[in-house]
């Protein structure tokens, strides 16, 4: 390996494809499925970070990025939430239990755990499929609860069929101690007793104390008001982090897909605060 730096976050390993199995297929909204994939040999794949993305490949079809929604903590799969939006997602939703994927991984960096998160108070924002790189963040804090102060956990999208996850949001996240979670809608919907409004709104009815850590992720546009609204609000560049590896094709700054300005976000991120995205173009 050369004495550059164009390899930073992986090894040569994260280049070779794994052979893993799918174990489990939830379906979680009309058009999110999460899979659970194993070893040939039982067990996971590899160890991650929370934050950290996978190549998952369709020999014949594509390969496309995505992030590993399990926590670090356990030990006995790795799992994926992929929304189906074209033609690779559209065949990984076509598979079954039983069959057979190959993955490479784990790339780019991750949210600070161990380090800058560890004993803050944290707020998590995401937006439909937005929780999924935040769920792995959101499990690894609840294995590891003594680690942390308060979590708020702000999660917003369509409709109620579209919230990803909410069997594990109502029957874990809501029962463990010190997590406060607050749904809501776009638009009311029967059967519905929840807060309905766009998510940077709530933020701003929610008025938190900015003694706060976010964790922010979901789409450009949800992100943008709700910076805005945490600036308002008190909050920092320095107190905000996100996730921006739907930029990311080869995962090893090699295709120069993700690049913009001085950064690869494969390379640099997946995982930025919001003051070093600052410091990247306008068209970002």
């Amino acid at each position: 390996m050369c004495d550059c730096d164009c390899h930073k976050n992986y090894n040569l390993d994260t280049l070779i494809p794994l052979v893993g199995v799918i174990t489990d297929i939830k379906e979680q909204t009309p058009d999110v499925k999460t899979f659970r994939v194993n070893a040939l040999e039982g067990g996971k794949l590899f160890e991650h970070k929370p934050g950290q993305c996978a190549m998952l490949c369709a020999p014949g079809v594509s390969e496309g990025m995505f992030s590993i929604t399990s926590s670090p903590t356990n030990k006995e799969y790795q799992e994926f939430s992929i929304k189906r939006c074209g033609q690779l997602t559209e065949y990984l939703h076509s598979l079954k239990v039983g069959d057979q994927i190959t993955v490479r991984g784990p790339y780019g960096n991750n949210f600070p755990v161990d380090t800058e998160l560890k004993g803050k108070n944290l707020l998590f924002i995401a937006g439909g499929i937005g929780l999924a790189p935040l769920r792995s963040v959101i499990n690894y804090v609840i294995d590891n609860r003594q680690d942390y102060g308060t979590v708020d956990i702000l999660y917003g999208s369509r409709s109620a069929d579209d919230l990803v996850g909410l069997d594990e949001i109502q029957n874990v996240w809501m029962n463990t101690p010190g997590i406060n979670v607050h749904l809501t809608i776009d638009r009311e919907q029967e059967g519905w007793d929840g807060h309905v409004g766009f998510v940077p709104s709530y933020l701003r009815e929610l008025e938190f104390s900015n003694d706060k850590t976010v964790l922010v992720c979901g789409p450009p546009i949800m992100i943008k008001f709700v910076l805005q609204g945490l600036q308002e609000m008190g909050f920092t560049k320095e107190q905000v982090y996100t996730t921006l590896e739907l930029r990311m094709k080869c995962g090893v700054g090699k295709c120069g897909r993700c690049n913009i300005g001085s950064k690869y976000v494969c390379k640099d991120g997946p995982v930025f605060r919001f003051d070093e995205i600052d410091e990247l173009p306008n068209e970002y």
